[in-house]
């Protein structure tokens, strides 16, 4: 009989290449497993990552194959999605999925009011970024699925993004993932929501029909995979009929936590060009920021994509805090202290909040129903934005612990 041969391949090679591997199967009839690694570190890992192959095979019964494995340093997690993703692609009937145990590390949950000051964008294909994310203390880190891969790899996208959601320590920040655009992006969450994941950003979101759409597959999911931690939705608008839509979209679900904006897209589609000065986009972004706040949820302003221009990105950031956003998209790690520095509150802002607490707090304690500052009547929204302020400082370590006693 003669042997049959299907040959798939998945992940990078070249010199250039790090934290990835390059992997060709060979799949037949006969023969067995033959396996050829080349790796600079061998001699130290080579029988581990000899054992995560063999184990795969395994679990996929997968008897006769031929594997070729360029490795440039990559992780486990990395490996094992890698090969999967090559054994899906020789027969893509066959829906196997080989699941490594989750860090303990990663097992912490969100909140729909935890801060999202800055989110950092990883391109879901490249696992070269992942591991030392978490150290630049970003509040989120997205995961993307969507403009960032290449159309040829968002299979293997998918695999490498639940890998990585079970695997790498993100320190704590909230652990996000871009889909990509309806419908498409409903075919991304099987590989996301039984994974530990705090919030689903929705891309090129127009309508209250779409966060609909997801929340119903995010339910349908969680219930067959007994998910209890919450799952919350970042819609981002992009489109001109996105923002005339954009209360619908924010209000449409209890799970949407913020409401962002993405000017890339959106100058494009009102067809003019994107500048420093905003002035094209100032009306999207300020209906962005009421929708926002009118459903009661964040709003996130875009990225800056200059990454070299710290300046820049400083002012941006205090013109979005000035409009009322209280976060804003990093293409690069450098950018996450600026952002975070800037949205910090003045120590103006931080006094004279500090007093408009304490004095409704003393006014309630002694069961007074006015509150007052000199001459100033204080009511409530302005009490909320003085918490909010006070809070905000103190998760920018620019209060003490016993403020209250010291004032």
């Amino acid at each position: 009989m003669k042997n049959k041969i299907t040959k798939s391949f998945a992940g990078k090679r070249g010199d250039k290449i790090k934290s990835d591997c390059y992997i060709e199967l060979k799949k037949k009839s006969a023969g067995g497993i033959k396996l050829k690694l080349e790796s600079k570190v061998s001699s130290m890992y080579g029988s581990q990552i000899e054992d995560l192959i063999f184990d795969m095979c395994r679990s996929f019964r997968l008897r006769h194959a031929e594997i070729i494995i360029n490795d440039f340093g990559a992780l486990p997690f990395v490996i094992a999605a890698r090969f999967e993703s090559a054994v899906r692609r020789s027969e893509p009937e066959f829906n196997c999925e080989y699941l490594l145990e989750i860090s303990k590390k990663n097992k912490y949950k969100s909140s729909k009011e935890r801060m999202r000051r800055s989110r950092l964008y990883l391109p879901g294909n490249e696992p070269k970024f992942y591991p030392n994310a978490g150290l630049h203390q970003p509040d989120g880190i997205i995961l993307d699925l969507e403009d960032s891969v290449a159309h040829s790899e968002k299979d293997s996208a998918q695999i490498l993004v639940r890998n990585a959601l079970r695997s790498v320590d993100f320190y704590k920040a909230e652990r996000m993932v871009r889909i990509n655009q309806l419908p498409k992006g409903l075919d991304d969450l099987k590989f996301i929501v039984p994974h530990n994941v705090h919030v689903i950003l929705i891309p090129k979101c127009e309508s209250a029909e779409q966060i609909n759409l997801v929340e119903e597959e995010i339910g349908r999911l969680k219930s067959k995979h007994k998910i209890k931690n919450d799952i919350f939705f970042m819609p981002i608008i992009e489109s001109a009929l996105g923002v005339i839509n954009s209360f619908d979209i924010a209000s449409a679900s209890n799970m949407n936590c913020a409401l962002a904006v993405g000017l890339e897209d959106y100058t494009a589609d009102i067809g003019v060009q994107r500048t420093d000065e905003g002035k094209e986009s100032l009306w999207a972004r300020s209906m962005i920021i009421n929708s926002a706040k009118a459903a009661g949820i964040q709003a996130i302003d875009t990225v800056y994509s200059d990454v070299t221009n710290m300046e820049g990105l400083h002012e941006s950031v205090i013109e979005a805090k000035m409009l009322g956003f209280e976060g804003k998209g990093c293409i690069h790690p450098r950018q996450i202290k600026v952002v975070h520095e800037a949205f910090a509150p003045t120590s103006e802002e931080i006094d004279k909040a500090k007093k408009i607490v304490m004095a409704f707090e003393e006014a309630e304690a002694k069961g007074i129903g006015v509150v007052s500052i000199g001459s100033k009547m204080i009511d409530a929204p302005v009490v909320k934005r003085a918490r909010k302020i006070v809070k905000l400082a103190e998760n920018n370590n620019l209060l003490s612990k016993n403020w209250r006693e010291e004032n």
